[in-house]
């Protein structure tokens, strides 16, 4: 829907049709946390570069739009109780800082302290930027009373926040079709070429195929990005992630309504009565519920005036999976992610029994071994483009991402970050020996 915005409306481009067989925003746009940062490690400054023109562009669009999809500029916090981690906090955003997130702030507990600039439950606030990094614990809890007594350090990016994806999705279409864009319910079955250039695109909606000629094709695909891929005789280098979601009511208040993401940084180790710990360790089935749990565990409030709903993620087990629609989770899953947020905010433990009836959905990150995205053209196929590999960071790089890939079609400028998504990166030997100790999960949550 981005890119679709991108080239009706801001390059004017004719004839544009989105295909989905599925209501739109529904695969795995309405699966996340609908959350955005500028907070991203290196190397290189190139991330941190996409999402700050990616939120400028998202602050474009809420200030023409009267802010219809509810911006917001609550940041992220990470929480650690181990004074370890609370070093290496202020290591990576020292980085991440002169990367060009932003001025890091340290709080001591010192009156020549900088000044920490309060939450704001609603709007945004675009000079609120950078990062505070408090490792005072008095203040701390003075900030965040509900969090954990041991919590020693906390980082509070601030270029961050959340919005409804699904609103922002709906109008970024309604002003594509104003210019001309149109939505096809269909699936891509094929993709002809002619001369090494794409020629036609074979759509089947419902029981009938019908073929558009076009010289232009994206494969926008999401997690089924690597299937469509080979439509075209490509096999783009990706892979799937599960990943779940969970929402449930907080009647008795224990997070504040406005409370921003808030993200716990170290392990965790479920909490068991003795008695349930002896029946766990019994089962061959269950003993892994006793092991340490990775870090990583967060939650965020949702919804407006009267609410009382928080959605949490946590994904505790990270392997590939193949596309399976539905997607599965275990039967446990609510119970196990609010038992680790009770690590963070203890007062939630008290929903582990009595949680009432969770939603439990999720969807899938379509990954590059390095998680980082894909927005360029197929070497080998004149026409053929490809958008995706956005892994949990979707709706945040949406608006950069396609005009960057919107500016290659049309053959307008492109900013100087373009290569570093760009597949021909892989043919770079410096790159591959960067991929060799590149972690897979860096920037994730």
């Amino acid at each position: 829907m981005a890119l679709a915005y991108q080239l009706a409306v801001q390059h004017g481009v004719k004839n544009v049709v989105l295909v989905d067989e599925r209501p739109p925003l529904t695969l795995t746009s309405d699966k996340s946390t609908e959350c955005y940062r500028n907070w991203w490690p290196g190397p290189g400054d190139e991330m941190v570069r996409l999402m700050n023109r990616s939120i400028d562009l998202l602050e474009q669009l809420a200030e023409v739009s009267d802010n219809y999809f509810h911006l917001n500029r609550r940041g992220y916090v990470y929480l650690t109780a181990d004074p370890a981690q609370g070093q290496l906090f202020h290591e990576t955003s020292l980085e991440i800082a002169n990367l060009g997130a932003g001025e890091l702030r340290v709080h001591h507990g010192r009156p020549s302290d900088p000044t920490y600039a309060p939450i704001h439950a609603h709007g945004y606030d675009p000079a609120l930027t950078g990062a505070d990094l408090v490792l005072d614990p008095a203040k701390i809890q003075a900030i965040f009373p509900f969090v954990a007594a041991d919590t020693v350090a906390m980082l509070h990016p601030r270029r961050c926040g959340w919005l409804s994806a699904q609103q922002l999705g709906m109008y970024l279409l309604e002003q594509a079709k104003q210019a001309g864009a149109r939505l096809v319910v269909g699936r891509v079955m094929g993709v002809q070429t002619a001369e090494g250039r794409v020629s036609a695109v074979q759509i089947q909606s419902d029981t009938q195929t019908h073929t558009i000629h076009t010289p232009l094709f994206v494969n926008a695909a999401g997690p089924l990005l690597a299937e469509v891929g080979r439509l075209l005789g490509v096999e783009i280098p990706v892979y799937n992630e599960l990943h779940g979601k969970v929402a449930f009511e907080d009647p008795l208040g224990i997070v504040p309504r406005h409370a921003p993401l808030m993200i716990w940084n170290d392990p965790v180790n479920l909490f068991w009565t003795e008695e349930e710990r002896e029946d766990l360790a019994a089962s061959e089935e269950t003993r892994w519920l006793l092991e340490t749990f990775p870090a990583g565990v967060h939650f965020r409030p949702e919804g407006g005036e009267g609410a009382q709903t928080l959605l949490a993620i946590w994904t505790y087990h990270v392997q590939p999976q193949p596309f399976v629609w539905p997607p599965r989770f275990e039967p446990e899953y609510a119970e196990l992610v609010v038992r680790g947020l009770a690590r963070m905010v203890p007062g939630l433990a008290v929903y582990a029994e009595r949680m009432g009836k969770p939603w439990v959905d999720g969807g899938y990150y379509c990954k590059t071994r390095e998680n980082r995205p894909l927005a360029c053209p197929f070497s080998h196929t004149a026409g053929a483009y490809v958008l995706g590999a956005f892994s949990g960071y979707g709706i945040m790089a949406a608006m950069a991402a396609s005009e960057l890939l919107a500016a290659q079609m049309v053959g307008t400028a492109v900013p100087d970050y373009a290569p570093a998504f760009d597949l021909r990166r892989y043919n770079d030997p410096a790159y591959q020996q960067l991929l060799e100790n590149w972690d897979s999960l860096a920037g994730q949550l």
